[in-house]
């Protein structure tokens, strides 16, 4: 299987007032295409920080990501935006949908500024799916946090991301809406043969992953295979 993520000798700092905080320190690991991924670790630890570094949402001080078969280092802003549009997904833990428009609108309009052909009716067919088809009208004011999160399931699948990236995609969530949420997310993934990375701190999600990375204080703590496999 070919890898579509990987990640040598990173490295990441960020300046406070006159000092250097290392928030990363010698990070290496890869996933594989289809795989189910997930990061662990506490508040602190690095975990979100990595995970924008994967994506390409902000630069390394040293090491090299390379994702979709492309090195993330020598792209331009531009070019990385340009990756992120049609290779990958996003789901944050707080929804970020667009006030302003409804459910239906958030996940089309995507689509639309990508030029897809029948953007409307595809979004409308993902929030059927994710169990919205009563709701596409509504903003996302008028919509509970379990379903402003499907709305977002929806538009993180809706371009048919190679790889898709998971923020605490529960973190605001309840637990039964959460596990709800969590079932769905697989679910679409399965369907779909994305490959899945998630950023969590809780572990009975990541246990739901094939793998798992631990991060404690910008290192790598062990890399192990789930115990539910």
């Amino acid at each position: 299987m070919a890898k579509i993520l990987n990640v040598s000798n990173l490295e990441k700092s960020y300046k406070s007032g006159s000092r250097h905080l290392k928030v990363l320190h010698d990070i290496s690991f890869s996933i594989e295409e289809k795989e189910t991924f997930s990061i662990v670790g506490p508040s602190g630890s690095g975990k979100t920080t990595l995970l924008g570094l994967c994506a390409g949402l902000d630069g390394a001080d040293s090491g090299r990501i390379a994702l979709c078969g492309q090195d993330l280092g020598s792209l331009t802003e531009d070019e990385r935006a340009l990756l992120r549009n049609h290779k990958v997904g996003f789901i944050f833990q707080d929804y970020q949908l667009l006030p302003t428009l409804t459910a239906l609108e958030n996940v089309s309009v995507p689509l639309e500024l990508q030029g897809v052909k029948g953007a409307t009716e595809s979004a409308r067919k993902l929030l059927v799916k994710v169990g919205l088809g009563d709701r596409v009208h509504h903003y996302p004011s008028q919509l509970s946090g379990g379903e402003q999160q499907r709305v977002a399931l929806a538009r993180a699948f809706s371009n048919q991301p190679a790889i898709l990236f998971a923020d605490e995609p529960t973190g605001n969530l309840d637990e039964e809406t959460g596990e709800k949420v969590v079932e769905l997310l697989f679910e679409l993934n399965r369907e779909a043969g994305t490959t899945l990375v998630i950023v969590t701190h809780d572990l009975e999600l990541a246990k739901k992953t094939g793998r798992i990375l631990r991060l404690k204080g910008g290192r790598v703590l062990q890399k192990e295979h789930s115990p539910l496999l």
